[in-house]
């Protein structure tokens, strides 16, 4: 009796080994699996996401896979849902590093357990199989956030929808070939076991395309950070043109400063003159018209901020040219911790939306109120508007690589950067508030 009940013991003893020693080492993969994906999609802050992610991915990554298994089509069923459901930020971009993610893990799985697992099955060794293949998962998941660590993003990438889409294209070769190597020997299962040739050409196959699928998907993650380095180098460049055209405009309007104050004792003698012949009606149309001279009108120097005046200044010339009055009213210092691509994306974009409904409506003014003090960025956009607005204020127009930043991508960055985006709509007038903490 008590030789039977030490045996029964050292079982359970044992079993409890076994869950706890799982639940660590899927606790340690899912917090590597966590830390990849999390550089490059923006999970949701609350800690409960965090920690369910966590979980999930563990759990995922100890996931059975093998050629013909039908395990790979219940796990795409809850893969996609959870991280989507996690994650916020762009739709083609969230489905697209989901893609990714599914590919490369699911990759991982399906070599141990197709190819090493039947070698140490061969051998008798199915316990140390138990134990080593979940170092090795975790080994691989530690190494992929170890070694590159230093060149991981610190934020997720933001892509501009026409590179996700991009992405998502390429990202379907590696999905397919995924779907294709697993699935393929379900549909005449019996015959390709039974078959030693064809079940070695499908074995074969798996060697060649998994590691592929792999490698693939490790090429996409690499090829994002090198579209979001691209992206930005284009949007630096598209501010080194506004500034240039603004500092042209400035020079320009200081010449003709100059040149109205060369010449303005020529102007005093000719209105003397003319007042002294009693002709007072053609002295009154030359003063109007030295008062409609450019250098006369004040510049457009809107604030002491350099990148905001260079960005809000084409936009107020833009409005002009379009017939629809900008009344802006800027106040920023001439140094902003503020990264000068977020500043001209939130200022621009928030002034192209505002444009482009204002266009289609009666009220062409568009009002633009931007400030900083007390430690905070305010932006406050108000337009009119016809019609029915878009859900996301995507644009109308055709060319929308081009245009149409939308209000996704302005709200990305103010929650990236610990602020928010408010907007309210109604009564054919629409407002955009925007208000960031200036930290040192």
């Amino acid at each position: 009796m008590a030789s039977t009940f030490l045996i029964s013991l050292a079982e359970y003893l044992l079993l409890c080994f076994q869950n706890w020693f799982w639940l660590i080492l899927v606790f340690t993969s899912g917090f590597f699996l966590f830390r990849i994906v999390s550089a490059f999609l923006a999970v949701k802050p609350r800690r409960g996401w965090r920690i369910a992610l966590v979980l999930f991915l563990g759990s995922i990554s100890d996931m059975v896979i093998w050629l013909g298994d039908t395990n790979l089509l219940f796990i795409l069923l809850f893969f996609f849902p959870v991280l989507l459901l996690a994650s916020k930020g762009d739709r083609a971009g969230r489905l697209t590093l989901t893609v990714i993610f599914f590919c490369l893990i699911m990759s991982v799985n399906a070599v141990l357990d197709t190819y090493y697992g039947p070698i140490m099955a061969n051998f008798g060794l199915d316990d140390l199989y138990y134990y080593s293949s979940k170092f090795i998962r975790l080994a691989v998941w530690a190494l992929l956030y170890l070694a590159p660590r230093k060149h991981l993003p610190k934020r997720p990438p933001q892509l501009s929808p026409r590179f996700w889409r991009l992405v998502l294209l390429l990202a379907a070769m590696p999905f397919s070939s995924l779907l294709a190597v697993v699935l393929l020997p379900l549909l005449q299962s019996d015959y390709i076991y039974s078959n030693a040739l064809l079940h070695g050409l499908i074995m074969n196959l798996g060697v060649a395309v998994l590691p592929f699928i792999f490698l693939t998907s490790l090429a996409l993650l690499y090829a994002i950070l090198v579209l979001e380095n691209h992206q930005r180098l284009e949007e630096a460049d598209k501010l080194a043109s506004l500034r240039e055209s603004y500092y042209q405009g400035l020079q320009r309007e200081e010449r003709q400063v100059r040149t109205l104050r060369h010449d303005l004792r020529n102007h005093l003698t000719a209105l003397r003159g003319l007042v002294d012949m009693g002709e007072d009606g053609k002295a009154l149309q030359y003063i109007d018209q030295l008062a409609d001279s450019p250098a006369l009108r004040g510049g457009k120097r809107l604030c002491e901020n350099d990148a905001a005046n260079a960005v809000l200044s084409a936009k107020a010339e833009a409005m002009g040219r379009s017939g629809l009055t900008a009344d802006f009213s800027v106040s920023l210092p001439k140094d902003l911790p503020l990264a000068e691509v977020d500043l001209c994306a939130l200022l621009g974009n928030a002034a192209d939306n505002a444009m482009e409904a204002a266009e289609e409506a009666e009220d062409k003014t568009v009002t633009l109120r931007c400030r900083a003090e007390k430690g905070l960025f305010m932006l406050r956009v108000e337009n009119a508007y016809a019609g029915e607005l878009a859900p996301d204020l995507a644009t109308t127009k055709a060319d929308r690589t081009s245009h149409g930043f939308g209000l996704a991508g302005m709200r990305e960055i103010a929650e990236r950067l610990g602020g928010s985006l408010e907007t309210r709509a109604g009564g054919g007038r629409f407002q955009l508030v925007v208000c960031l903490p200036l930290l040192p």
